[in-house]
């Protein structure tokens, strides 16, 4: 059974961090991952579309922008990442346990996203290989108009 020093970060938020979606980057982007829809360079054929602009592929949610935490503090690219420290109980080891996507509107060249994530579970369980702790977190992606755009839900493995 996991102890309370570890099950207490369950529903706590882990973090706010906002994203600039570029035209540029989206269009490299793309083309990194060999898609070749014009609907993400191509202007003039996205503004005929249904999006009537040049959308994000899916899974791209822009660059992250750098935010000052305090006047203490430097400057940070990413949102704090606040939640149990695993190796204080043994399990130092972490692997990558997937990711689920929910696409709910379309990423917007130009959009400013504001990504917050919140740690969703954590649960315990015993394999062949011994115990493993599995974190959850689900980070909710919102527009600069206050809309959902996607959430992701994302699955760690502690040993």
């Amino acid at each position: 059974m996991l102890p309370e020093e570890i099950t207490k970060f369950i529903g706590q938020a882990t973090g706010v961090t906002t994203y600039k979606v570029e035209q540029g980057a989206i269009a490299r982007y793309a083309d990194a991952v060999g898609d070749p829809n014009p609907i993400y360079w191509d202007e003039e054929y996205a503004k005929k579309s249904k999006y009537g602009s040049i959308i994000a592929p899916p899974g791209f949610f822009g660059w992250p922008v750098r935010q000052p935490r305090s006047a203490e503090e430097p400057e940070v690219i990413m949102g704090t990442r606040r939640g149990p420290n695993f190796a204080e109980i043994g399990l130092p080891r972490v692997l990558d346990g997937g990711m689920e996507y929910d696409f709910i509107k379309p990423v917007k060249a130009g959009d400013t996203l504001t990504a917050t994530s919140q740690i969703k579970d954590i649960r315990e369980r015993t394999g062949s290989t011994g115990r493993m702790a599995f974190l959850i977190r689900e980070t909710t992606f919102t527009n600069q108009d206050g809309e959902v755009v996607a959430r992701t839900r994302s699955t760690s493995i502690h040993r």
